[in-house]
């Protein structure tokens, strides 16, 4: 699924937060890339299962894979701003905060993210030309039953 330089990201193709954050990397990465996976794909599961995460957790957070190490919450976040054009880049300096701080800020984003921003069925699309960077799965209601 890529060379060890290749990020992959698991995200939840159901949420529109996350949706939007994946058309944001997208538009601002410095190297094309990356590799998205749906987090209710089959290679999505696997993936996570790889590193120890369940569909429960992928409901929690999501999964960058960057040189074959797992990186979730807010690790996953600055994995991703170190690899965006400036000046998206520089909000990488929130890592001179603990990660207790920042993975509690994390948590509360995923947390609310359906009742913030909400939540259809196989919301991503993959923009034209970009298909082949992605890895689609189906809805996450037919994976992870609704406890929100």
């Amino acid at each position: 699924m890529g060379t060890a330089d290749d990020m992959l990201v698991v995200f939840d193709t159901d949420c529109l937060m996350c949706s939007g954050w994946v058309h944001f990397i997208l538009r601002h990465e410095r190297h094309p890339t990356s590799t998205f996976i749906s987090a209710w794909s089959k290679a999505g599961l696997a993936l996570a299962a790889e590193h120890g995460l369940t569909a429960e957790s992928l409901d929690r957070t999501y999964l960058v894979v960057l040189e074959g190490k797992p990186l979730i919450k807010s690790d996953a976040t600055r994995a991703i701003l170190d690899r965006l054009h400036a000046p998206w880049r520089w909000a990488n300096a929130l890592r001179f905060l603990p990660r207790m701080w920042r993975d509690w800020f994390y948590d509360r984003m995923a947390r609310n993210r359906y009742r913030w921003f909400g939540r259809k069925d196989q919301c991503f699309w993959p923009p034209n030309g970009q298909s082949e960077r992605f890895v689609q799965g189906p809805p996450r209601s037919t994976i992870v039953p609704d406890h929100q």
